[in-house]
């Protein structure tokens, strides 16, 4: 009724099929998914020290800049030049703070205490720039 199959499987084939392109480990992965994270809120951070410079931000983007060259393997991350934005100045901490968000989750799930600390400050501080505005706009 059924003929036998006559030739190997593709899945025994692929398996002995040497690869010819290198495989990174989920330790690299997520270390370059957070590296990507950590310089994308750097953006938005040096956005902000350009319509709302303080001592502050300025502590936070060179922390931010030191994390992103310690998991980038020495290489330092892109900065934006300072100067004013166009956007107003809630929506970049909205966006700083989801950002920051997705940093943390990346570095809670690879234990990076250092990278999810500076996340999880990051978080606070735009929470609290974001609700004085809020409470105030009702």
């Amino acid at each position: 009724m059924y003929e036998p199959i006559r030739t190997k499987s593709v899945h025994s084939t692929m398996a002995d099929a040497p690869t010819d392109f290198p495989h990174r480990s989920r330790e690299e992965e997520l270390d370059i998914q957070l590296a990507g994270h950590l310089a994308a809120l750097l953006a938005v951070t040096d956005e902000l020290r350009a319509v709302s410079p303080s001592a502050e931000l300025d502590t936070a983007a060179e922390r931010l800049a030191e994390q992103v060259t310690r998991l980038r393997g020495g290489r330092t991350p892109t900065r934006a030049p300072l100067t004013v934005a166009g956007p107003r100045l809630a929506a970049l901490h909205e966006r700083a703070h989801a950002l920051a968000g997705r940093a943390l989750v990346v570095a809670a799930s690879r234990a990076d205490t250092a990278a999810a600390i500076l996340a999880a400050e990051r978080m606070d501080a735009h929470t609290a720039a974001i609700e004085p505005r809020e409470l105030t706009s009702h």
